[in-house]
């Protein structure tokens, strides 16, 4: 089932990406910590140019610290995409398995995001209407996180490069602070989002990987602005050093 998810979820995010809303999802924290002092950070990039940074140290053996942030700032003739998000969380790690080299992680945390959209309606190339959204929003959130680091090899150009994968499940919560439309207050909305991420790593040595990551968004609340109309697409880079 799950090997089933991890290829039809490409398919999904794409229908998901054709609808519009003012919640645009950054990359999961997925560090797959594993001794207490390891470190693990990454930075990923979507098609859309949504740029996500990711952190998280183990402050012992099961207890590890995160922090995430992401960006994106696109402008086009028909819609401008102005956004900005900011997380930081705990949880619970444990390794597990006949070489210890399956990760279970257990995450909550809260967050800051804003939004500024700008919609346009051309006809015969000339500007009839416009409309500007304006949100701040506040996000809680839980996740749990699998993953392995037993490797397959990929093997290109006569050198093996080690292949792992993992499984995140996210439930956000977000809540508008703030919402105005062309300047005029607007009521606030909210929703819970069902966020089931998958993704792979390449190892380049041992502390480099290459991780490309797909997800797709699911709102639990029927909304017209706060809905699940942005999904995860990207490709980053992931370090981590002190691991086991």
């Amino acid at each position: 089932m799950i090997k089933y998810l991890r290829f039809t979820l490409p398919v999904l995010a794409l229908f998901a990406a054709s609808c519009s809303s003012v919640y645009m999802p950054n990359v999961p924290n997925t560090p797959m910590l594993s001794k207490q002092g390891e470190f693990s950070g990454g930075a990923h990039i979507s098609l859309k140019g949504n740029a996500s940074v990711n952190g998280a140290y183990a402050v012992s053996d099961h207890i590890g610290v995160l922090f995430s942030g992401s960006r994106m700032n696109s402008e086009r003739k028909s819609k401008d995409f102005g956004h900005k998000l900011i997380e930081i969380g705990g949880g619970y790690f444990d390794t597990f398995g006949p070489d210890n080299n399956r990760i279970i992680e257990v995450y909550a945390g809260v967050g800051k995001g804003w939004s500024d959209i700008t919609f346009r309606d051309y006809k015969n190339d000339i500007l009839i209407s416009s409309e500007l959204q304006e949100v701040d929003y506040r996000k809680t959130f839980l996740q749990v996180n699998y993953s392995s680091k037993k490797k397959n090899n990929l093997r290109l150009f006569g050198t093996d490069f080690p292949i792992n994968y993992g499984t995140a499940l996210r439930i956000s919560h977000i809540k508008m602070d703030r919402f105005f439309l062309n300047g005029i207050v607007q009521p606030k909305e909210d929703n819970i989002f069902f966020e089931p991420v998958f993704f792979t790593r390449m190892a380049l040595s041992k502390t480099f990987q290459l991780q490309y990551t797909t997800s797709s968004n699911i709102g639990l609340k029927n909304r017209k602005y706060m809905s699940a109309g942005n999904s995860i697409f990207t490709i980053g880079v992931v370090v981590n050093v002190g691991g086991k």
